[in-house]
């Protein structure tokens, strides 16, 4: 190849869908003989306009270019759908050149955003579910609570308007008001208040509980969880319960892309059979080996126990997204039930499940047992709600679905 025939390389590092007064853009472009030149265009209703170029040449083999485009430096612009397109000129011989485009939508007017009036009464780890409606462009909405967000989803049927199943969760501060919200992904963004009530006599009291590290159950976390590890032991153990259990939080956070746009269930969720509660939610145990304290974790679950290898029940209706080790939780599983909703299921003994499996309510899909970081013979249960980890037992009661959720939205075959 002649030398200062290549064309250069170009990589947009902040890759926009919609653009608004004045959306910011950043370019990388490597090309061993440099730029010469860079232009961004915009073509609306067959006009083709030039918003941005470079002013002078770089001679470097490495250039990052940011400018902003938008209706601010070129108010011809509409709003609606438009294309976006950048050129990239070597600074070579022969100057080749490099495109790259996308399609786009202008979107310089905010959404408008109403949100239901109804009381909403909440304790924390406690969900509720709320409705809204949004006019204009938008490309995201739902409910904030703090910095956690929980996403809208167009109403069931083809009705009007949108809902969020949205959570309160067990730390979250307790004068945070939940935020109906609407962007456009312009930087344009709207919010209204949710009216939420806080019973105080509801509120829970987490339980204090205090666990025993024997050094049998020492040797059997470290043997499961860090089988080739080496040093300290106490180190090795709270690193597990500790980093450990952050990454298998994630991996199931994770897990809320992995739902369905619509209900999965038409019953109210059940729980295990004959079992006995050894644990319930925000627990906060205190971990004690030969008499010291070395470390303190929240439970997010429930801890059910009946006999050993007992089955393990689907709680609703749904569809498989894990069924696998996963750490501390052992062989575990999570079954979507739509709409970010998903049961975790954890320390079983044996998995009869695959991922892609569709299960009906109180099937079994495995037995319990004691993997991960379990003492006994139990099934851990958890909900997460778009990745949150909320309180199960209001699911567990018809008449709380039916006045939460099935009041407000339609939930086929639910029986009214």
């Amino acid at each position: 190849m002649l030398s200062g025939c290549s064309k250069p390389s170009l990589e947009v590092l902040s890759s926009p869908t919609v653009i608004g007064q004045a959306t910011p853009i950043a370019v990388h472009i490597h090309d061993p003989h440099g730029v010469s030149k860079l232009t961004a265009s915009v073509t609306q209703s067959g006009t083709k306009y030039q918003v941005w170029q470079t002013n002078t040449a770089s001679k470097s083999i490495d250039s990052t270019f940011t400018f902003e485009v938008g209706v601010k430096t070129t108010p011809q612009l509409h709003d609606g759908p438009a294309h976006l397109v950048l050129e990239a000129t070597s600074g070579g011989l022969f100057h080749g050149t490099t495109r790259w485009e996308r399609d786009v939508n202008v979107a310089t007017q905010p959404p408008v955003i109403s949100a239901d009036s109804d009381q909403h009464y909440l304790y924390l780890g406690m969900a509720d579910l709320a409705t809204m409606n949004v006019t204009g462009n938008y490309t995201a909405a739902g409910v904030r609570v703090g910095d956690q967000v929980f996403r809208a989803w167009p109403m069931p049927g083809g009705k009007p308007g949108l809902f969020s199943l949205f959570a309160f969760a067990w730390n979250m501060p307790s004068g945070t008001t939940p935020l109906a919200f609407a962007s456009n992904g312009a930087g344009n963004d709207v919010t209204t208040p949710l009216t939420i009530i806080f019973p105080k006599r509801e509120q829970p009291v987490y339980t204090q509980h205090q666990i025993q590290v024997s050094d049998q159950f020492m040797q059997k976390v470290l043997g499961e969880l860090d089988p080739n590890g080496t040093g300290d032991p106490v180190a090795r153990f709270v690193k597990i319960n500790t980093e450990m259990r952050q990454a298998n939080n994630k991996t199931l956070a994770d897990l809320r892309l992995k739902t369905a746009d619509h209900f999965l269930w038409s019953q109210p969720f059940t729980r295990q059979s004959h079992a006995k509660a050894e644990a319930t939610f925000a627990d906060v145990r205190s971990y004690i080996y030969h008499g010291q304290k070395i470390d303190q974790q929240v439970h997010l679950g429930y801890d059910l126990a009946v006999t050993q290898h007992v089955g393990v029940e689907a709680s609703n209706d749904g569809r498989v997204v894990w069924a696998a080790p996963l750490g501390i939780y052992g062989n575990c599983i999570v079954v979507d039930h739509g709409y970010g909703l998903q049961t975790i299921y954890g320390h079983l003994s044996r998995i009869d499940v695959h991922e892609g499996d569709m299960v009906k309510r109180s099937q079994i899909m495995g037995l319990s047992g004691m993997t991960g970081m379990a003492g006994g013979d139990h099934v851990h249960f958890a909900m997460q709600l778009d990745g949150i980890q909320i309180d199960p037992k209001e699911w567990w009661d018809p008449h709380w679905i039916q006045d939460h959720v099935v009041r407000r939205v339609d939930v086929p075959g639910f029986a009214k």
